[in-house]
């Protein structure tokens, strides 16, 4: 499957809940396309019958049979993620050859590692048609595909200094590139690790660890200076003292650099 392509899913989960946010966090991924959701294994059988799909959503626990035991009686059953509140099941799961397995309740982060995971076996096996000899992708260094110039960019998370929003778009921003993709900052700021990244303007997203410097109304990172918008302030302080910054023109260095200059820009955030 090329890596553009859209994966159609089905969500089957007995609970309309569990749907309901399957169905959203699907509708926040570009690359993936909701095809139907079922409540119930009759109602998956029949529609996969007489619909091809990518990729299920099941859920183990249901009535009547287990997602498991569903999934043995299907012949060459698409990619599956398990979804369950009960861990015991996990074991069986991957036994069955599943992408991967969501523990409930299922956070958006963790819902996109399982998606970046079904999209590199996708990569793997066109890439290697007829050989599956190389290694999947590291997953200890988390990425995102981000569709640009009609093609889907992996970056590494790692990589990325910082977010612009503009408007229907964002620039993503790393040491060597910028890449700019139709999505919204707030869906994108849902998918980050926030560990590692922090709101600190309605259009910026800063990567912690790539902060040059600081003073009380701006960020430093490379030679880009960032707004702080008043309504992040709070939780940029959970990573920046500002009472350490005394005066309007002080700038707090993170990371040291003998060729910082403070300048200060308005601030609209």
């Amino acid at each position: 499957m090329p890596p553009s392509k859209k994966i159609k899913c089905l969500v089957i989960d007995d609970e309309p809940p569990a749907r309901d946010i399957l169905k959203k966090y699907i509708a926040g991924v570009e690359v993936l396309q909701l095809a139907a959701e079922c409540s119930n294994a009759v109602e998956t059988l029949s529609f996969l019958q007489n619909n091809q799909v990518d990729l299920l959503f099941l859920d183990i626990k249901m009535p009547h049979i287990l997602g498991t035991s569903f999934l043995r009686t299907l012949n060459n059953p698409p990619k599956v993620i398990f979804t369950t509140a009960f861990r015991k099941y996990a074991i069986e799961g991957f036994d069955l050859n599943a992408v991967d397995f969501l523990l409930k309740p299922i956070s958006f982060e963790r819902f996109l590692q399982a998606v970046n995971k079904v999209m590199q076996l996708n990569i793997h096996i066109d890439e290697n048609a007829t050989s599956m000899k190389e290694p999947l992708p590291d997953q200890s260094h988390p990425f995102l595909y981000f569709r640009a110039d009609r093609k889907m960019v992996k970056v590494f998370l790692e990589d990325i200094l910082f977010i612009e929003s503009l408007k229907d778009y964002i620039k993503v921003v790393t040491k060597n590139k910028a890449i700019i993709s139709k999505q919204s900052i707030s869906s994108l700021e849902e998918m980050l690790p926030k560990d590692a990244f922090v709101r600190v303007h309605r259009s910026y997203i800063i990567a912690f660890t790539k902060i040059d410097s600081y003073n009380a109304d701006t960020i430093e990172i490379g030679n880009k200076e960032i707004p702080i918008g008043r309504l992040f302030r709070h939780d940029l302080s959970r990573i920046i003292n500002f009472s350490s910054v005394k005066k309007p023109n002080s700038r707090q260095s993170i990371m040291p650099r003998s060729d910082r200059k403070g300048t200060e820009p308005g601030n609209d955030g």
